[in-house]
């Protein structure tokens, strides 16, 4: 039994990144067809660089996507603070209304914002694009923050306020301390959807914003480019990075408690 829980969990495993391992072997293969080895060479990243359009629109997808974390993060984080510690009117269906979002295809979310970014007057550019990639991280920020608080202690709020602690300070104390892993994971998240996102970009986009997921869109429909091989492996590097970053400094923040 023990033995074929491996063999499973080793077929998964070999399912999910022989993939991966494909595209960052073709990275550094000078066959230009990923076909067979025909040795080493660091060309494809040399030819990434000279292509211009595709280093700007990476340039513009790193900014859209840091950009609507961050906020979509800060506003996740405050609204599910806001929500578990107090009752209101209707707070259920404000609840159920950010789940529903998280469920809605994302053609028909791209569609209603391009509607409503043509009725507001609005431009097709970073600022659309910036509006539409915080409206479906905002959901997916709010949960990650909220589930982290359903393990809170309300004591700990209680003992601060009866030693006079301000609702500021214990925000500033104890509640964005414990949820910090929270807002790492929640940031890290928003930024992955960004990044990735062809559906809704390719709508509120506009011609004039080009980013990173619909310039490779458009190059792969004529086969991909082994400088597309090459980007890929920098932007898996460049997860590799964050995702290590953020391992230590919550192994740290454990530590320190």
């Amino acid at each position: 039994m023990k033995k074929a829980n491996q063999l499973y969990i080793a077929i998964v495993f070999i399912y999910l990144y022989v993939p991966i391992a494909v595209l960052i072997i073709n990275a550094f293969n000078a066959n230009r067809y990923g076909l067979q080895w025909d040795g080493f060479t660091l060309g494809w990243f040399q030819a990434m660089l000279n292509n211009h359009s595709l280093i700007e629109a990476a340039r513009n997808s790193l900014l859209v996507a840091v950009s609507s974390a961050t906020i979509a993060t800060m506003i996740g984080a405050l609204g599910a603070v806001a929500m578990y510690f107090h009752r209101f009117k209707g707070r259920k269906v404000v609840f159920g209304t950010i789940i529903s979002l998280m469920m809605l295809p994302d053609i028909i979310l791209a569609i209603a914002l391009l509607v409503l970014f043509i009725i507001l007057g609005l431009s097709l550019g970073f600022w659309s694009l910036l509006l539409a990639h915080i409206t479906f991280c905002l959901p997916f920020t709010f949960v990650t923050v909220f589930a982290r608080m359903q393990g809170f202690d309300p004591y700990l709020i209680e003992a601060a306020r009866d030693l006079g602690a301000s609702e500021g300070m214990v925000l500033r104390t104890i509640v964005f301390p414990l949820i910090s892993p929270a807002l790492i994971a929640s940031w890290l998240l928003g930024f992955t959807l960004s990044l990735d996102d062809v559906i809704v970009s390719s709508f509120v986009a506009g011609p004039g914003f080009d980013v990173l997921p619909l310039r490779i869109f458009s190059m792969v429909k004529v086969g991909v480019k082994p400088e597309v091989n090459a980007l890929a492996f920098l932007m898996i590097l460049i997860s590799i990075i964050f995702v290590a970053t953020s391992y230590f400094l919550l192994k740290e923040k454990a530590h320190e408690n």
